[in-house]
């Protein structure tokens, strides 16, 4: 891989990375083309196509988690994909994936698969969450 679309794949993940953090669908869906697959995977709907229905997972996302900072830790390349490893960081004021959040503060890592095109959009995000690490800290006792 050159270092012209390396930095071009860098730039658009950081990109829709500050955008998750920002909770701006609209600027999140920016980074995407139009017939993005978008899959969590364990969320109930399964991968999804397209920007309209990515636009659900987002809505919902956004309403059940506050991202404050995405910190990634590593980085892989290849001809037209890059796997990220990242630490998310932020509050839980809804309820993210069915877990009563409280409005706590959460952290877990995420590892993303993305396919991007030769223009560096994302043509696939797949994202796998840490839901153990998740689990344990909204199902802990709440402080009284």
């Amino acid at each position: 891989m050159n270092d012209e679309l390396k930095k071009t794949f860098d730039r658009m993940i950081d990109r829709h990375f500050r955008f998750e953090a920002e909770d701006d669908v609209d600027g999140v869906l920016s980074t995407m083309v139009d017939d993005v697959e978008h899959d969590v995977v364990g969320y109930p709907t399964g991968p999804v196509h397209g920007k309209t229905a990515a636009r659900g997972f987002y809505d919902t996302l956004f309403a059940d988690l506050s991202g404050e900072k995405v910190t990634t830790l590593r980085r892989y390349y290849g001809a037209d994909f890059v796997v990220d490893e990242s630490l998310w960081a932020g509050t839980a004021p809804g309820a993210p994936f069915g877990i009563p959040g409280h409005g706590r503060k959460l952290s877990f890592r995420l590892l993303h698969v993305f396919e991007m095109a030769p223009d560096g959009q994302i043509k696939r995000e797949n994202v796998w969450l840490d839901f153990a690490s998740i689990l344990q800290q909204l199902n802990a006792p709440l402080a009284s």
